[in-house]
């Protein structure tokens, strides 16, 4: 509690939780009670301006822009999150073995870990969604992937320092398990990097989600996501340039608010950091 305390009593924690709150709220109620159905076509309301029935307007084939946003940013989020969840728990999983085992495993797993690491995640991510096919959960398995090698290598340095601290050698002299000193003693020390790294993880996954979706390899049309939705405005731009424009500050928005956020968690939890109070 006194840690969010901390950081929500910081400027850019302040902006980017707000940022951020607007961002799952809008996901919440794209999730549940979106004011249309957001596949629904409605050939006869085609190209609307925002006005008083549709907020936001419409798109080339009458479908409600609000609706087709909220339910873009409940699709962008839960991809995300899945994604973040995901490759932190294996990242864990895998780096705390490494970390505490060394040997061969850990160098058979680092060197496979290491050449993912060779190609850029999203180029990685676009290699597996290609084979994969386009749908939500190839795109999480993809993303996942592409960013466990890095998630890994943290926890693994994390493990591999704390267990040369005297309090870890206390522990196990004492006759407590591997297993309990890692739970008790070890791991607690790498929860404040890993939340950093999540919250900054969060973003560019929601980024490679978006860039998948628009070059066709994400979550497939007719369900909206904000990247679907850019793709589908291009040819539309000059003349009905709110078609691209929305989704894109709506991603701008959530980058925005990961990115003050994150900054705010790191000035809390990174030991490191000058501007720790």
């Amino acid at each position: 509690m006194k840690n969010i305390i901390g950081i929500l009593s910081r400027t850019n924690g302040q902006i980017g939780f707000g940022l951020l709150a607007i961002v799952f709220l809008a996901a919440l109620f794209g999730a549940i009670h979106p004011p249309y159905d957001p596949i629904a076509t409605n050939f006869s309301e085609r190209f609307l301006s925002p006005g008083e029935k549709h907020l936001l307007g419409t798109d080339m084939f009458g479908r409600d822009l609000l609706s087709r946003i909220l339910v873009g940013a409940s699709s962008s989020v839960l991809v995300s999150l899945l994604t973040v969840i995901l490759t932190i728990t294996f990242g864990v999983l895998l780096g705390s073995i490494c970390g505490l085992l060394r040997g061969w495993f850990d160098r058979g797993v680092m060197m496979v870990l290491e050449t993912l690491m060779a190609f850029p995640g999203l180029l990685l991510a676009l290699a597996l969604m290609t084979i994969i096919g386009p749908n939500k959960y190839g795109v999480i398995f993809a993303l996942s992937l592409a960013y466990l090698p890095s998630v890994t290598r943290l926890v693994r340095g994390t493990v591999m320092s704390i267990r040369e601290k005297e309090y870890v050698e206390a522990s196990i002299a004492l006759g407590n398990s591997m297993i309990y000193t890692l739970f008790r003693h070890i791991l607690p020390n790498c929860v404040a990097p890993l939340i950093v790294f999540g919250s900054a993880m969060f973003g560019w996954v929601l980024l490679a989600e978006s860039a998948l979706s628009f070059l066709g390899l994400g979550v497939p049309p007719p369900a909206p996501t904000w990247g679907n939705m850019l793709a589908e405005a291009r040819t539309y731009l000059i003349r009905f340039p709110w078609l691209g424009v929305l989704p894109g500050i709506c991603i701008a928005i959530t980058l925005l608010g990961v990115n003050f956020f994150g900054d705010a968690l790191r000035d809390k939890l990174d030991p490191r950091s000058v501007n720790k109070k």
